[in-house]
């Protein structure tokens, strides 16, 4: 395979990641990490350094669309940020001392726990008769545009949010996932977000958690421009589309479609990791 070929390829597929990533909130890298080490034999940590730069453009792609339209909560976002990021910073600090077997591993778990993720269909929680206190002072609480006009929703379990946005930062930093499951999860599940505004917000943010830690990437060489720069090509047009499908689109055929992939991905992973074929 030539150098043309490969960049064609990377492209294609980073094309498709970048779609699934903005369509689900779930952040492309879930998809480009498995797809450059399975199917190219890119070292995991250079495979970890593209995504990183892809997730990025990832978040500029789609956020302005999200943010424009009135779904994403900037303040709830920028507020989660400070636990990411710091969570980002662990994880990029710890992936140099980390075997690459044992970084396989974990991608392929965090792969597994996102295809379940996205194979629920996870009910809209019902909003609470007196908003959280807390997030009443920091003005979390918001609306979204529905058909039938703009619903205002509440934030709850702010400290609990913030503890799994913790966790959802040290994986985005040692795997370079973007982690938007956990982001989603914490918005969805525990602050009682609707889904969209969890999804939306989820995008907004993977771009900042990403870059937070893909400059300790940059510092140990192992972002290469040749690379890095299919995937960004090929993941910036693929998320302005799936931002643009999201908006009145019915995901879930989607997420079972984007599931499956990953429990493939996450499996033929561990396969190639431990049984040494490939």
């Amino acid at each position: 395979m030539n150098i043309l070929e490969f960049s064609v390829l990377v492209w294609a597929g980073s094309f498709t990641a970048g779609f699934l990533g903005a369509m689900t909130g779930l952040g492309g890298g879930v998809v480009i990490v498995p797809f450059l080490v399975s199917v190219f034999g890119v070292d995991i940590r250079y495979a970890v350094g593209a995504s990183l730069v892809s997730v990025i453009a990832t978040s500029c792609g789609a956020a302005s669309s999200y943010l424009k339209k009135g779904y994403a909560n900037l303040r709830i976002g920028m507020f989660l940020e400070v636990a990411t990021t710091i969570g980002a910073i662990m994880g990029a600090l710890i992936a140099a001392y980390v075997s690459v077997k044992a970084l396989t591993l974990v991608l392929a778990i965090a792969l597994i726990y996102s295809a379940y993720f996205s194979w629920q269909n996870q009910p809209k929680p019902d909003t609470p008769e007196s908003p959280d206190s807390l997030a009443t002072y920091l003005k979390l609480n918001g609306t979204y545009p529905t058909p039938d006009g703009l619903m205002m929703y509440h934030a709850n379990s702010i400290p609990m949010g913030f503890g799994v946005m913790i966790v959802a930062g040290v994986l985005s930093g040692l795997l370079g996932i973007g982690s938007g499951a956990f982001k989603v999860l914490a918005m969805d599940q525990v602050m009682g977000l609707p889904f969209k505004v969890s999804t939306t917000t989820s995008n907004f943010m993977i771009g900042v958690t990403a870059a937070a830690s893909a400059g300790v990437y940059l510092t140990r060489g192992y972002i290469d421009p040749g690379l890095a720069m299919p995937v960004i090509l090929g993941v910036l047009p693929g998320a302005l589309l799936g931002a643009n499908v999201l908006i009145g689109a019915k995901t879930e055929i989607l997420r079972i479609v984007f599931s499956l992939v990953l429990l493939v991905m996450a499996l033929k992973m561990i396969y190639q990791s431990f049984i040494g074929v490939g």
